[in-house]
């Protein structure tokens, strides 16, 4: 690839990884170029896994609801130091380093282990999956409310703005506040049998299906922050419209709301594994189609809408799993390993896919990794056991 096309394909990735509302204000005030924004995201998301089985572990120990409240203060508070950063330096520790900390503190492991304890144990999927929806919905609202206040108010009140609604969080984490099982149920019984993490610890790492599980959430990551960071880019460079990309990605988000309740409710039904091994093995479909499908906009549409009910329709069932192998007393420490393993994913997935379409010109190759990744997700979940762990 020539120097000139290289540099404007890359300006293109790096553009395409953010929303354009803030991207380009926040880069041109810190006199940065796109690299440097890019970066603050990566510390964020590398936090953030690192960060999510140690707060699992916390909300294990101490409860749910005092994690989650200062997840909403931490974010807030890192929101605002965005809002006022001057500094590149400032940039990284606030939307880096103190954001990161916060999604670790209010994300996945800590909520749906909540949820997992305050279920019963036969609608305790159904309910996982009615709280992934709702963290999708407000994704789905405040995306394009952020666009509207950055137009409205510029970059630095947007952010001020959204920070602020964090500070929901401290207000309704009393809700996940738990109540002692009535004897005699299976919730009690579950608490009675509870183990110490560090044994629960060794005892998941030494199961096959623990480990597996790990595997299929590590390709999740690779999956859900390739496509949703360059999707956009790659129907660019097919030819098509920036409006069909953001398109796309919006009705990923808006389908993943009834994927995500629909995994849940059919766990009730189906194995959790089989449906995980199903939803993989169509990520690969869908993936195939779109790169050999022509390309036009109906069918990037088309693409959007699919994926967004294969997105998060994951997380209720692999959670699920772990709960079902492991019992709730531990489920925020194993959940959040599982899911340190997929920002693992997401990290290869973002930054290897950008590199490797810079190198080679085109995204195709990131796509058939993509797919194979799908195809080697949907055999190994043939190969776990759901049932508690020995």
């Amino acid at each position: 690839m020539g120097a000139g096309r290289r540099q404007r394909h890359h300006r293109r990735l790096a553009g395409r990884a953010f929303p354009r509302s803030l991207f380009t204000p926040v880069t041109e005030a810190l006199s940065t170029d796109r690299a440097g924004f890019a970066l603050a995201i990566a510390i964020q998301n590398l936090v953030w896994g690192l960060g999510q089985p140690v707060a699992g572990a916390i909300a294990d120990r101490f409860g749910a609801p005092r994690v989650l409240a200062v997840g909403g203060g931490l974010y807030a508070l890192g929101v605002l130091g965005m809002s006022r950063a001057s500094t590149t330096t400032e940039l990284y520790l606030s939307g880096g380093l103190l954001v990161g900390v916060a999604m670790a503190a209010a994300s996945f492991s800590v909520v749906l282990a909540a949820v997992g304890r305050i279920a019963p144990p036969e609608r305790r999927t159904w309910a996982m999956g009615i709280a992934t929806a709702a963290g999708s919905l407000g994704q789905f609202i405040l995306v394009p409310l952020a666009g509207q206040l950055e137009d409205a108010f510029g970059w630095r009140s947007a952010l001020a703005a959204l920070g602020s609604v964090a500070l929901v969080a401290i207000a309704l984490a009393p809700v996940l506040r738990l109540r002692t099982p009535a004897a005699g149920t299976a919730a009690a019984a579950e608490a009675a049998a509870a183990e110490p993490l560090g044994m629960a610890l060794r005892r998941a790492l030494r199961h096959p299906s623990y480990v597996l599980l790990c595997a299929g959430f590590f390709v999740c990551g690779f999956h859900v922050t390739f496509i949703g960071t360059h999707l956009p880019a790659y129907l660019g460079d097919v030819g098509l419209s920036k409006a069909t990309g953001a398109r796309a990605v919006a009705l990923i988000g808006l389908f993943n709301i009834a994927g995500a309740f629909a995994a849940g409710s059919l766990a009730a039904r189906f194995p959790k594994q089989r449906l995980l091994s199903l939803i993989y093995g169509l990520r690969a479909v869908a993936i195939v189609g779109l790169v050999l499908l022509p390309h036009t906009t109906a069918t990037a549409l088309a693409f959007g809408a699919v994926m967004g009910v294969l997105w998060l329709s994951t997380v209720p069932l692999t959670s699920g799993i772990v709960v079902g192998q492991f019992g709730v007393a531990n489920a925020g420490s194993l959940f959040g390993i599982v899911f340190l393993a997929h920002q693992i994913g997401a990290f290869i997935g973002v930054w290897y896919g950008g590199k490797l379409a810079d190198s080679t010109g085109s995204y195709v190759a990131v796509w058939w990794i993509a797919v194979g990744l799908g195809v080697f997700a949907a055999v190994i979940h043939f190969f776990i056991d759901d049932r508690p762990a020995p």
